[in-house]
């Protein structure tokens, strides 16, 4: 089993974990095209820090993106580690959005299909399959958009907006999604795209869409009925796995 393997990895340190993993991300949204070439932003905050943060230098493409490429930088923009600097609006929008909501990962993406909903007057993502209940009651909706993040007071409105929810819907932009593990937050965006396109797909028939009763979204929504994979288990094994599929098809990452 390849060292970055999440559950036997005790040769790693916590902050090449972090970076690994945060590299692995990148490359893994340009294989499911949430991706933007050189915009948008991954960023982890440094294991053991509170206002440290980890994320890809501008410049590189997602592709490329390599675990010993990753900068460290600070609030006030200044890499503190690393070669390179860190994008405007990504100063702007995560260092305060880690600060506030206390998120360990942050990530800022304009993939297709969310975007387009956000596109739309009416962007509320509809409980209307399985996949779609488990988003019920974790996502918070920004709906004005003020331009580009060139102040951190930008980044301090979204952190705001986001308040405790886990995904933030930014109309006519975006989204961002925050979570515990790389893992966690990665596999919140990738099916988030997934049910966004279901649901832009759906309303494109211009038939009525069915939506799940409370009563279903609930049941959904439970713990696991036992023990052989909890929440957390589950995100593991799926990035565990999407890291093999990197592997096979675009290694060199975890260099």
């Amino acid at each position: 089993m390849s060292v970055h393997n999440l559950k036997t990895k005790p040769q790693v340190d916590a902050i090449q974990q972090a970076k690994i993993h945060l590299a692995a991300a990148n490359r893994l949204a340009v294989l499911d095209d949430l991706h933007e070439g050189i915009d948008n932003h991954f960023t982890m905050a440094v294991p053991g820090t509170k206002d440290r943060y980890l994320i890809l230098p501008f410049g590189l493409h997602w592709s490329e993106a390599r675990a010993s490429d990753m900068i460290v930088f600070n609030e006030k923009g200044e890499t503190l580690e690393g070669d390179g600097i860190v994008e405007l609006s990504a100063q702007c929008i995560h260092a305060p959005v880690h600060r506030i909501t206390g998120a360990n990962v942050v990530l800022h993406t304009h993939q297709n299909w969310a975007v387009t909903l956000n596109m739309l007057q009416d962007n509320r993502l509809l409980p209307a399959s399985q996949t779609a209940a488990f988003f019920h009651g974790l996502i918070a909706y920004d709906d004005t958009y003020t331009g580009t993040a060139d102040f951190l007071s930008e980044g301090e409105r979204l952190a705001h907006a986001i308040g405790d929810k886990k995904i933030l819907f930014m109309k006519n932009h975006g989204v961002l999604v925050v979570g515990d593990t790389v893992a966690q937050a990665y596999k919140r965006l990738y099916k988030l795209e997934r049910v966004c396109r279901a649901q832009v797909l759906a309303m494109s028939t211009g038939k009525p869409i069915q939506i799940l009763s409370e009563e279903v979204i609930a049941a959904v929504q439970k713990p696991p009925v036992d023990d052989r994979h909890t929440r957390a288990g589950r995100d593991n094994l799926y990035f565990e796995a999407m890291m093999r599929v990197l592997d096979r098809e675009l290694p060199g990452y975890a260099d």
